[in-house]
């Protein structure tokens, strides 16, 4: 009989003796159990009660437990702890897919769990791990460690400082200075939750992904690392084509050059410094457009003044320097010595006009201005207002303030003015003109009404008030006393006083329904997804052509149905 077959029959012998003198066996059924032994021998020493195998020249030392295989150079087998540890070139086997490679092993046969170091790697066919030391709690199915780990698959370079592999829904959870990089993007993260199979990542705490053309911050998301596609919804933010995007929820595609928003957004154009907030919005990167609506406004620098625009839908098309801003359906704007509102405002960038189309009325100051259509146009060089146009049934009323019932009136065709200093200066109307016009001495006593008809008027304007009339071309009037006017013949045909609908501030510029928004209510942000029934949930419609489409749509961000009062002229 050869020294090996000796070697295993006295081993033989002491598992039979050891297990006759245990009453009650705690390990019945997880016992490791040895498939080729090799070189045997003891140190009582150094291992007491252990059994110690090396490898011969033909093989390694094989053990198998419970649907895994282990293989090293050296084994020490305590039996009746049911315990091991290996040593040298170790492999371990579980079914077809995973296998975990060290330079050093314990394992644990009654809790099934393994701790390997020096050089370890594990894969299952999709993707490595590679670490110092990794923990494979095999009755749990998941392997992690906490000292820094490296995952490699088809797609991403995966590093954390803490990570964990669940096997059963081949997925990861790194912890601590996460990143991914990929040729095309780099995602950092607090703490990311990423399957190997689909790719895809979910990310907790603060988070960022930078591609070539944008970059996505966020504390809780979702991202297609394959398809460039996802979305954030705590703390949101995407820089993408010269725009900074904010907002309770986020949605971003690469392919299709879009992203949306939901909820208490801000987008700034970072060339033009202009802002735009609402509760839902799209940015089309493609076609240069933003689209904007439930409770939107545009705000931009005019003269060291903020501009509030507002419209139930804002639309900003057009590249750097041509683009266009229009203001739909119920269209207002604020600013401190201007405001008015319309059906629709049209800003072109490139010309520097500010259209205000159907049944517009413009406030400046205290001059309310009226018009088939009014224009306001902007110095192109300094970016300040220039000019005022209204064409067709131009009519300017103010207040008498100091008799504070009586209106100083000026109308025409149309009606051209001029802003120095951004103050409007000079009014020149044109074509079947009239005025009528309080005169006061220097006493403030009313000298009479001066109510006279011509070809044009010309205003001049000081601190917002008419300081002096020039008539030209035949005028036909006279400045009548107050008792010689009746009351009735004071007002010129047309008149029409709004003062009470004057905007006196950027809040004004909502109406009821834009301050009674009911904001869609985001999942996730208040209470935790379930992201394994998520991603599950997401599988399945990858899987099934038919509610893909509906159901991938329902995971971006909606506009909602805003119903508007609007008063027909």
């Amino acid at each position: 009989m050869d020294l090996k077959r000796i070697s295993f029959l006295i081993l033989v012998l002491s598992f039979v003796g050891a297990m006759a003198q245990q009453k009650e066996p705690k390990t019945e059924g997880r016992q490791i159990n040895i498939v080729y032994g090799a070189n045997f021998t003891k140190d009582e020493a150094q291992f007491p009660g252990a059994s110690i195998f090396s490898r011969d020249d033909e093989r390694q030392v094989q053990f198998e437990h419970q649907g895994a295989d282990l293989w090293c150079d050296i084994a020490i087998f305590f039996t009746e702890e049911n315990k091991l540890k290996a040593i040298g070139n170790i492999r371990m086997q579980q079914g077809d897919s995973i296998e975990m490679n060290s330079g050093k092993m314990d394992y644990d046969g009654n809790t099934k769990l393994a701790k390997a170091w020096e050089k370890v790697d594990l894969t299952n066919g999709q993707m490595t791990l590679t670490t110092d030391t990794l923990y494979f709690d095999r009755e749990n199915q998941k392997a992690f460690y906490n000292s820094g780990g490296k995952v490699v698959d088809s797609a991403n370079v995966l590093t954390s400082k803490v990570g964990t592999y669940f096997m059963t829904p081949k997925k990861y959870q790194f912890q601590r200075n996460v990143h991914i990089d990929n040729p095309d993007y780099i995602i950092d993260s607090e703490q990311l939750d990423y399957y190997t199979t689909s790719k895809n990542a979910y990310m907790y705490g603060p988070s960022t992904i930078t591609g070539e053309e944008y970059k996505i911050y966020c504390e809780r998301g979702f991202y297609d690392t394959k398809i460039e596609q996802g979305y954030g919804i705590k703390n949101t933010r995407i820089d993408y084509d010269n725009k900074i995007i904010e907002g309770d929820s986020l949605y971003f595609d690469k392919v299709s050059e879009f992203a949306s928003a939901t909820n208490n957004i801000k987008i700034t154009d970072t060339i033009n410094n202009g802002v735009i907030r609402a509760h839902y919005a799209e940015v089309h990167k493609a076609k240069d457009s933003v689209f904007a609506t439930k409770r939107a406004v545009s705000i931009s620098l005019v003269q060291k003044d903020s501009l509030y625009m507002h419209g139930d839908t804002l639309m900003v098309t057009g590249k750097e320097e041509h683009r266009i801003l229009r203001a739909f359906r119920n269209a207002k704007f604020y600013k401190t010595d201007l405001s008015g509102k319309c059906d629709s405002i049209h800003f072109d960038e490139s010309t520097g006009i500010t259209q205000l189309i159907k049944n517009p009325i413009l406030w400046n100051v205290d001059n309310q201005i009226t018009g088939d259509s009014i224009h306001l146009i902007s110095d192109m060089e300094t970016e300040k207002l220039d000019s005022l146009k209204v064409i067709e049934n131009a009519f300017i009323i103010s207040l008498d303030t100091i008799s504070g019932t009586g209106y100083n009136q000026a109308k025409g065709k149309d009606l051209f003015g001029k802003f120095i200093e951004n103050e409007l200066k000079i009014i020149d109307l044109v074509r079947n003109t009239e005025v009528i016009y309080y005169v006061y001495n220097d006493d403030q006593e009313l000298i009479g009404i001066d109510k006279t008809i011509c070809s044009k008027i010309r205003l001049l304007m000081a601190d917002n008030d008419i300081e002096d009339i020039t008539f030209f071309v035949n005028p036909d009037g006279d400045i009548f006393p107050e008792t010689d006017l009746p009351v009735e013949s004071r007002k010129l045909k047309g008149f029409v006083w709004r003062g009470d609908e004057r905007i006196m501030s950027k809040d004004e510029i909502f109406d009821e329904d834009d301050n009674n928004i009911q904001l869609v209510k985001i999942r996730g942000i208040d209470n935790p997804i379930d992201i394994d029934a998520e991603e599950e949930e997401r599988q399945s419609n990858e899987n099934d052509p038919v509610n893909s489409k509906a159901n991938s749509q329902a995971t971006r961000p909606k506009p909602q149905t805003v119903k508007k009062k609007v008063q027909t002229p």
